[in-house]
């Protein structure tokens, strides 16, 4: 598992000791960081060798945004976590699962191309005055994919 979610997320105490000062000074662009704490340690705990392991029935409360702006800006705090966080996964991925290689690269690269493929489709509408239909079925084909990885 890439990311042990906050309230689902146990920890030996041992493996806690050792990585909690890295876990304390997270930085992101030189600035100390606090949002996605939660898949960060999971990185860090695989680095350190540690396993993870998902427990399917595994029951947890938690509080989830119940309006649009909150659900937004939590939306773009596990977009930066995902984004910053890959870079400490890329050396794990010759070691990890065929799925989590997939699903890290899925993640941040999948978004990517999403992005330039709605950029150039904007681009094609601006210059053109249409969006060839191949646009748009490579737009709805990544998505697709991506919705096809996360389901599997």
């Amino acid at each position: 598992v890439m990311c042990c979610c906050g309230p689902c997320a146990m920890y030996r105490r041992s493996a806690l000791t050792l990585l909690l000062d890295q876990y304390e000074a997270q930085f992101f662009r030189g600035k100390p960081s606090d949002f996605g704490e939660d898949r960060h340690l999971t990185i860090l705990m695989l680095k350190a060798g540690f396993r993870t392991e998902y427990v399917p029935d595994a029951v947890a409360a938690t509080v989830v945004p119940h309006s649009l702006g909150p659900y937004l800006r939590q939306q773009l705090r596990w977009a930066r976590s995902t984004f910053r966080d890959t870079f400490l996964a890329l050396r794990l991925l010759p070691e990890l699962d065929g799925y989590l290689t997939l699903d890290v690269i899925g993640q941040n690269l999948g978004p990517f191309l999403l992005a330039i493929s709605t950029l150039a489709a904007l681009a094609q509408l601006l210059i053109g005055g249409s969006i060839p239909w191949w646009t748009g079925l490579t737009i709805a084909a990544m998505t697709m994919v991506r919705c096809s990885v996360a389901a599997l």
